[in-house]
């Protein structure tokens, strides 16, 4: 009796086991179907953005008024950014295609930056025809072989499933038709790497263009010790450790830095001139004993020592017991955006913890402004009459073409939000609308 009951309960064990793997079996053959799935639309997205982006391209080269113009070029950025969700999609985070996600992001940066420009004024120029045929041309060849990919995909009915288990595992012997057809994309891209993209595809940003402005002779190791020392706040016989830049960088600097039982430090100086673009120094802070507005003082008298005249407090925010403080270069009573310095100011004795001189070396030159064209009055009368100004300012700032413009500057709020608005001061344009956060970013030191 006990025997038979043993198997009934065996029976019963082995038939729910086989239920559950069953289940499970088909649980998992669900979300299998549910991602080939994704990855066979995401693919066939990515080959239709492809043929629309192409033809697009040569449509633009076919047209001659800003009227038709600004859509078509909004179009193909709008297009690119489709295109790039699409690769975003594919499992190809282990197979190289930086290459052709480049040239998109190439793509997207002048259909957009031409399209924001006004045309009417300043219409494609004879280099802004040549880079559209470039693109035109190598979008055809990226179109081609995608869809070759496509169709062996639809003729033999390959599964992407497969190309992300051959990436995962490695698999060099594998035959898989999808990343052989990727990687001939990507070796056509390649090709035009070193190839000429137009000056319209790098267009100027304190983000990321050259130090221009960057003066005076080469300074030696030992100088570089010596402003080290003397920015750090640290005795002469702290020792300092230096090293130059390597090949590439974007401006050659001695990083020097030091560290002690109490505090470390990290500087970059300028090998030109010796001009200190960054520093950061790491301590404990303790309970503030000085107010923001005493330690912007202390920021401002630190900038002076240094030699960085005629800024002013633009920003200022407090963050546990540190204060940081962002100051722009005036000229002539004109505030220059791009010309900024951030400091950063231990609010328990005043210590300098940060600093920051990199947009300001970037783009900093004693420029020629010309009187503006519209009065101040004449400009208000373009923001919005909803937005009750609080504040108003004559300020240089760039565009989204990374052109520098005077503008009329209104501090405003609508509702419970405040709103910083640019209007251009020549041709009443609104130039950059931008509300601002109820606290403001923490001090970083930029790259």
């Amino acid at each position: 009796m006990v025997r038979w009951l043993l198997i009934a309960v065996l029976a019963v064990g082995v038939t729910a086991t086989g239920i559950w793997g069953y289940q499970e079996h088909q649980e998992k053959n669900a979300i299998l179907v549910q991602a080939e799935n994704n990855y066979q639309r995401s693919f066939h997205d990515l080959s239709y953005h492809m043929d629309l982006l192409h033809d697009k391209i040569g449509t633009t080269l076919a047209m001659n008024t800003k009227e038709q113009l600004s859509p078509q070029l909004i179009e193909i950025w709008r297009l690119t950014s489709e295109a790039h969700s699409d690769v975003g999609q594919l499992p190809l985070a282990l197979l190289p295609f930086n290459k052709t996600e480049e040239f998109l992001s190439e793509i997207g940066k002048f259909s957009y930056r031409t399209a924001v420009r006004d045309l009417e004024n300043d219409p494609l120029s004879d280099e802004d025809i040549d880079t559209l045929k470039s693109l035109y041309e190598q979008s055809a060849d990226i179109e081609k072989e995608l869809r070759k990919v496509q169709h062996i995909v639809l003729e033999e009915n390959l599964r992407w499933m497969d190309v992300q288990l051959a990436l995962a595992t490695n698999d060099q012997q594998a035959d898989n038709t999808i990343i052989d057809g990727f990687e001939t994309v990507e070796k056509t891209v390649s090709g035009y790497s070193e190839g000429n993209f137009g000056p319209s595809l790098t267009g100027t940003s304190k983000e990321n263009h050259d130090y221009k402005y960057l003066n005076g002779e080469k300074v030696t190791k030992d100088e570089a010790i010596k402003e080290a020392k003397e920015m750090f706040g640290v005795k002469d016989e702290t020792e300092i450790t230096i090293a130059e830049s390597g090949d590439g960088a974007i401006v050659p600097v001695y990083s020097a830095s030091y560290r002690n039982d109490e505090k470390n430090g990290y500087m970059d100086i300028s090998q030109q001139g010796g001009h200190p673009l960054s520093l950061m120094v790491n301590r404990d802070v303790a309970e503030p004993k000085i107010s923001l507005n005493e330690a912007m003082e202390q920021a401002l008298d630190y900038l002076e020592e240094k030699g960085f005249d005629n800024m002013e407090i633009f920003q200022s925010s407090q963050y546990d017991n540190v204060g940081v403080f962002n100051f722009l270069y005036r000229q002539d009573n004109i505030r220059i955006y791009p010309d900024s310095i951030q400091v950063k100011v231990a609010l328990d004795n005043g210590d300098i913890l940060g600093f920051s001189s990199k947009d300001f070396f970037r783009n900093h030159q004693e420029r020629t402004i010309n009187e503006p064209e519209l009065t101040n009055e004449d400009a208000k009368g373009k923001v919005n009459p909803n937005v009750e100004i609080q504040d108003e300012h004559v300020a240089v700032i760039e565009n989204d073409l990374g052109e520098e413009v005077l503008t009329y500057a209104f501090f405003g709020t609508l509702g419970n939000d405040t709103y910083r608005i640019f209007i251009d001061a020549n041709t009443g344009v609104e130039v950059k609308v931008e509300k601002l956060q109820g606290a403001e970013n923490k001090f970083e030191e930029s790259a």
